[in-house]
């Protein structure tokens, strides 16, 4: 029986710690990884004049090789003031160049190569252990350059195994000269942790930047759906109403005429199949245009000040209805008027399609808080057949209300037909107060629904 043995919390800890020191130390210890220059949209170099501006993007690259130059002459004076002459000066002045410039190609393997020149160039040298003055700033410049092209985790591993090696040459050679590691540990350690900072916050601004990138592109999705629905409602508002009134009137129209030709009969016939052909494939690429792309309507939008001519309309189509208007009429909103006009005539159309023969009265209630409209029809009484429906218009309906915070209401009557009510808030100045501020009124939409619709 083999037992599963858990691993405990400090030895994973152990590991992901080794993990890491292998991945940022180890792992493709001489990958050429050139510099990139600078950007020419930074905030400093974009302000240069043109000719300048191809210059400044090396700016880094000229920095490396102005430290390199400095530990050359540093290393040298050093050299030469300490009496040492031939193969160790050129270890302890020309060599820790070498690492520096090394950094701009393969920055782990820079400091790897900083690291073994560390005990020969103090064995070579002959004052600070075991640092010298060349040696110091070299090692110092390659974990900043170094530092600076990776990531924070990586220059606290460099500044650890520096410190290590300070400690074992200390150890075991640096009994006669003074020794740099006290000051190689704070220098590194404020130098890193500078480096640090300005990377930490050069990715937060860049996470921030994809934010902000990510939020704009989801509010243009967002109302680009928006717009997308907006249309679907219009689509089937308008060309499912007017294709409904051409269903009805075709099936219709053979009853109005006392023994019609069979020819006529035919036409009046064909034209509502083309008719509810059509609603039947607008019902099937509505859900479609919900989600394709679309141009919005540029053509003025009706309002309820266009109410009669839709009744007329559905009149002709053998829909009788009636109209009652109570309140002070007035203008409202114009999102206000035309969502109350496509209620109306979605209830209505739904009435011509599920009711044929039925009569809808028509109220609208203009109150102090808003608007209410209510929509009812009787039983149908008609000899033309109902016609199945999609659902989409009701959905419509509550979408409309919905987007203006208003409430709506659709369901069947006991005697068989269809009631449709709605109130749409409105807000509306009452009066000026005290200071002059005009107050808003909105207590009124309460009393409004009970009462309007």
């Amino acid at each position: 029986m083999t037992e599963t043995k858990t691993r405990s919390p400090e030895f994973r800890v152990a590991a992901d710690t080794i993990g890491g020191l292998r991945q940022d130390l180890f792992h493709d210890v001489l990958a050429y990884r050139p510099l990139d220059p600078l950007g020419t949209g930074g905030r400093v170099i974009r302000r240069l004049p043109e000719r300048l501006r191809a210059r400044a993007v090396w700016s880094p690259h000229a920095a490396v090789g102005v430290l390199a130059l400095f530990t050359v002459m540093i290393g040298l004076t050093a050299a030469d003031s300490d009496g040492v002459y031939g193969v160790p000066a050129v270890v302890t002045g020309l060599l820790p160049a070498v690492p520096l410039l090394l950094t701009l190609v393969r920055p782990v393997g820079a400091f790897w190569a900083s690291m073994a020149l560390t005990p020969v160039a103090a064995v070579a040298g002959s004052g600070d252990w075991p640092w010298g003055p060349g040696m110091f700033l070299c090692h110092l410049g390659v974990m900043v350059v170094v530092a600076a092209r990776t990531r924070p985790r990586t220059a606290a591993w460099m500044w650890t195994l520096t410190l290590l090696l300070g400690s074992f040459l200390d150890t075991f050679g640096g009994f006669y000269r003074s020794s740099t590691i006290s000051g190689m540990a704070v220098t590194s350690a404020f130098a890193l942790l500078v480096v640090a900072m300005v990377q930490v916050r050069r990715d937060a601004q860049r996470e921030v930047t994809v934010q902000r990138t990510v939020t704009a592109v989801e509010r243009d999705r967002r109302t680009l759906l928006e717009e997308r629905t907006t249309i679907a409602r219009e689509l089937h508002d308008v060309v499912a109403h007017h294709m409904s009134v051409v269903a009805i009137q075709a099936e219709a129209a053979p009853y109005r005429v006392e023994n019609p030709p069979p020819e006529l009969e035919q036409a009046f016939r064909t034209i509502r199949e083309n008719a509810v052909a059509a609603l039947t494939e607008l019902r099937r690429v509505l859900g479609v245009v919900r989600a394709e792309g679309y141009e919005a309507p540029g053509g003025p939008q009706p309002t309820l000040a266009e109410l009669d001519r839709l009744l007329a309309n559905v009149g002709d189509a053998g829909l009788r209805t009636e109209k009652t208007v109570t309140g002070a009429v007035r203008e409202l909103p114009q999102g206000v008027e035309l969502s109350a006009y496509r209620i109306i005539q979605e209830a209505l159309s739904n009435t011509l399609r599920h009711a044929p023969g039925a009569t809808a009265k028509v109220e609208i209630g203009y109150v102090l808080g808003g608007l209410g409209l209510r929509v009812v029809n009787g039983p149908p009484t008609g000899l033309v057949k109902p016609s199945p429906g999609a659902g989409h218009g009701i959905t419509g309906m509550r979408e409309r209300v919905a987007m203006l915070d208003g409430e709506m209401t659709a369901e069947a009557t006991a005697d068989g037909g269809y009631e449709v009510t709605a109130f749409i808030p409105v807000q509306t100045v009452r009066e000026q107060g005290a200071d002059g501020t005009a107050v808003q009124d909105t207590a009124g939409r309460d009393t409004a629904a009970g009462g309007a619709v």
